[in-house]
């Protein structure tokens, strides 16, 4: 019998057409929208998974909202988290700037991708080609910035 592994992938970005920002993530726990995804507009987006700290969401989110780049958020966010080496997050600011942690003790396949706009991050994958086709097909799908989130999902549930 083959144990199939599950993970947890996200992707937050922004459209850089008309300032969207959003949050898209596919896990194998119930109701994992509750705690991973995060946005406000006019401040930015969020996703912390793994040992998700949900301090995070309204926090980085007013850090943003104040003017802070994703990178700032994220620098204080992780500054004051005992547990930053158990778990991914990204962000985007309302600018578009991304940045991304992978926690070096979180679950192997871990790792993120931070492209223009963007920040794809996941843990118990089953290798870098899922946050890779996850940055791919955001990339390239057309439409709306929920379209394109959902085209992220599926490439990556693909890979």
């Amino acid at each position: 019998m083959s144990t199939r592994i599950i993970a947890t992938f996200s992707i937050v970005a922004r459209d850089p057409a008309n300032g969207d920002l959003g949050a898209a993530v596919a896990s194998k726990f119930l109701a994992v929208g509750s705690v991973v995804p995060w946005a406000q507009a006019g401040a930015g987006a969020l996703a912390t998974q793994a040992l998700a700290n949900i301090g995070f969401g309204p926090r980085g989110l007013a850090l943003m909202a104040a003017g802070q780049s994703a990178d700032a958020a994220l620098a204080a966010l992780l500054a004051d988290d005992p547990d930053r080496e158990q778990r991914p997050v990204g962000l985007v600011d309302a600018q578009g700037r991304a940045a991304a942690h992978t926690g070096a003790a979180c679950f192997s396949w871990a790792g993120h991708h931070v492209g223009a706009g963007f920040a794809a991050q996941g843990n118990i994958l089953a290798g870098p080609e899922v946050v890779d086709a996850l940055a791919h097909a955001f990339t390239n799908a057309d439409g709306e910035l929920a379209e394109r989130l959902l085209a992220a999902l599926a490439a990556g549930d693909a890979a």
